[in-house]
């Protein structure tokens, strides 16, 4: 009897999940310090792929003011797939705080002079009574120890490996070349595909700088490039990170393109488009 590690994680996906965290958890609000925590849990709502911050409710700077209880939770119809990870409809970062997977107390915030309605959640069951659950974006800033953090609370469970490869990949949209390269930088990160970050001088397609942004917590702040291909602009297709987090550094100045939406060819063998939130 045997079990694939992936299929175990994926046991608990529907379950209110949490992991006690040593560091110290800090946000800011308005210039001061609202939470300050020693005590803080990493919380996975039911579906949610990415955690958010849990702290006793005395580590909390304001008053946590009850708004009444959560709006009964969302159907197997919202959500994105990401079947490498479960059959079920995840709740990836894009669906907001507010849209709670099990049951609780919505509270509003008070905090230096300032009210965040629904920026606390109490969840029900013993398990985490005395916590709140906190919208990591209804805050202006949070650090893990001195560390500034970017886009969610980074998963304990998440890794990073970036190889440097002589893999040749060729990656062809509409029968239109847009890259070919023998030396592309491969992150590997668990639930997610393999990318494949290649210099700019491989890359053939015109890319046109575009004006979206995005934070990784791993990563930190992509920029996006869109192509013409046949005569078509094709937006955000691709990215870049100039001032990588520790954690893919190799990354430094490579660009990725969505391998949802273009064909890649790894050593000349076709492979099949991903399905993720992206796609």
């Amino acid at each position: 009897m045997s079990i694939q590690v992936r299929e175990l994680l994926a046991n608990g996906f529907g379950e209110l999940r949490y992991e006690p965290t040593a560091k110290r958890i800090r946000a800011v609000l308005g210039g001061d310090t609202v939470v300050d925590s020693t005590r803080a849990l990493l919380v996975w709502e039911p579906r949610r792929v990415v955690p958010s911050y849990a702290v006793p409710a005395a580590d909390v700077r304001g008053d946590l003011v009850p708004a009444g209880p959560a709006e009964p939770g969302p159907g197997e119809d919202v959500g994105v797939a990401l079947p490498d990870v479960t059959a079920r409809p995840v709740l990836d970062p894009r669906i907001p705080f507010a849209v709670h997977s099990t049951d609780g107390e919505v509270t509003d915030l008070v905090a230096a002079g300032q009210q965040r309605p629904g920026a606390g959640f109490r969840p029900a069951g013993k398990d985490l009574a005395g916590m709140v659950i906190l919208d990591f974006g209804a805050f202006d800033a949070w650090y893990e120890e001195d560390e500034l953090n970017v886009g969610h609370p980074r998963d304990p469970f998440h890794r990073i490996d970036v190889l440097p490869s002589s893999r040749q990949v060729q990656l062809e949209l509409d029968g239109e070349v847009l890259a070919d390269s023998s030396r592309p930088a491969l992150p590997f990160e668990p639930m997610l595909p393999t990318r494949y970050y290649l210099p700019r001088a491989d890359v053939t397609a015109e890319l046109i700088a575009s004006d979206t942004k995005t934070w990784c917590a791993y990563k930190g702040q992509a920029s996006y490039f869109s192509v013409s291909v046949g005569g078509r602009l094709v937006p955000d297709i691709a990215w870049s990170y100039t001032d990588p987090r520790h954690d893919a550094v190799q990354v430094r100045d490579l660009i990725a393109f969505f391998d949802e939406r273009i064909d890649v060819r790894l050593d000349g063998e076709r492979r099949a488009r991903p399905v993720t939130p992206w796609s």
